[in-house]
């Protein structure tokens, strides 16, 4: 028998907990952010869940149920946000474990879900699990800061710089 990752929504112990994390790796997640999510997640507009393995933290996604793309918004379509596993964690089941509860969530309100995924090899295991889940362009092209890029301009390779995907839920 495989153990599978326990996913559970985020709550007010774990913060501290996921910043550190990602402080430990170098990466810039302050506690701040979750606590936003946390509050998003109390007004209703966005759910965080969180993965462990073995007792311990090793990643999230959120979704968000009105989603800041004018394309997902005007059709209602969640949003899910900001899926991370730890590196060490990466190809066990736990990406896919925590993209399958944001999508059941997904699936009680919308027959789609969507995301964004960035564009440089950082984010290759992304674009590869979204593939594999059946994820699609939605055929508007790059978007930078959730705004079209124009054919012929020069935009800035970063984390705001992505490319939009679809999936039916039904």
């Amino acid at each position: 028998m495989t153990l599978q990752p326990v996913i559970r929504l985020m709550d007010e112990s774990d913060p501290e907990t996921v910043s550190a994390a990602f402080t430990a790796l170098g990466w810039h997640k302050p506690p701040a952010l979750y606590q936003r999510y946390l509050a998003e997640q109390e007004a209703g507009q966005r759910l965080a869940f969180l993965a462990e393995w073995r007792g311990e933290f090793v990643g999230y996604v959120t979704l968000l149920w009105a989603s800041d793309y004018r394309p997902f918004a005007e059709r209602q379509i969640p949003e899910i946000s900001d899926l991370n596993v730890l590196p060490p964690h990466r190809r066990q089941g736990i990406g896919n474990a925590l993209l399958d509860h944001a999508e059941s969530a997904a699936s009680a309100r919308s027959e789609v879900v969507g995301l964004g995924v960035g564009l440089y090899c950082d984010y290759g295991a992304a674009q590869r699990i979204y593939v594999r889940r059946g994820y699609l362009p939605d055929g508007r092209g790059i978007m930078y800061r959730n705004q079209p890029v124009e054919p012929g301009a020069a935009i800035r390779i970063d984390d705001e710089a992505a490319l939009m995907l679809t999936r039916p839920l039904r």
